[in-house]
């Protein structure tokens, strides 16, 4: 049976946001056509993982001999979205794997998330073996310009930063009730 595919090509929205105080939150994306609303939800690192690759793919783009796009090297002004994610949000799936590549033929970038799965899992002993992924149930399919790339990349950034500050000396975060640093050694340091 063919999967659930919740297409966006391309939105009128995309974006990356949170619910819950920072230590607590849950990270989405978000895409948005008309009323057609599709809220997935993933970790932290899944989300700046995608950032980070989605910017890595723009930069690679730009700098091909080939390239024939106008790919601008940060996000346009008139894209930014700086508002909260939209309501009610309904979590369609848990994302799992996540697929990134450029279409050169429609110039976008193509972005697959698929629900996360316990039977995709593979266990250290089962790394060699030959592994088929179930097929999903549902997929997450969105297609979208350059411009608006670079606008959820800075989005994004901007999101993982408003979470709780890290600590200077391990690189942890730093709780709202305090934060017991392995570097410190159980001291606080003074400033000179």
């Amino acid at each position: 049976m063919a999967p659930l595919v919740h297409g966006f090509d391309p939105p009128e929205r995309f974006v990356t946001g949170t619910v819950g105080p920072p230590g607590y939150r849950t990270f989405f994306l978000q895409a948005r056509s008309g009323v057609k609303l599709v809220s997935v939800a993933l970790e932290k690192q899944q989300v700046a993982a995608l950032a980070e690759r989605i910017d890595e793919l723009l930069d690679e783009v730009m700098g091909s001999e080939r390239n024939t796009a106008m790919i601008p090297a940060v996000a346009p002004l008139d894209l930014e979205d700086a508002e909260p994610l939209e309501q009610p949000i309904e979590e369609e799936f848990r994302a799992g794997t996540m697929t990134l590549s450029w279409d050169p033929d429609d110039e976008r970038v193509v972005i697959e998330v698929f629900p996360f799965t316990e039977a995709a899992v593979v266990s250290p002993d089962q790394v060699d073996e030959d592994f088929e992924e179930p097929e999903p149930d549902e997929v997450l399919l969105v297609r979208i310009p350059a411009g608006l790339a670079r606008a959820f990349v800075k989005r994004t950034e901007q999101v993982l930063e408003a979470g709780r500050p890290s600590c200077p000396f391990c690189g942890l975060p730093i709780d709202p009730d305090g934060h017991l640093c392995v570097r410190a050694n159980g001291f606080k340091r003074r400033d000179p």
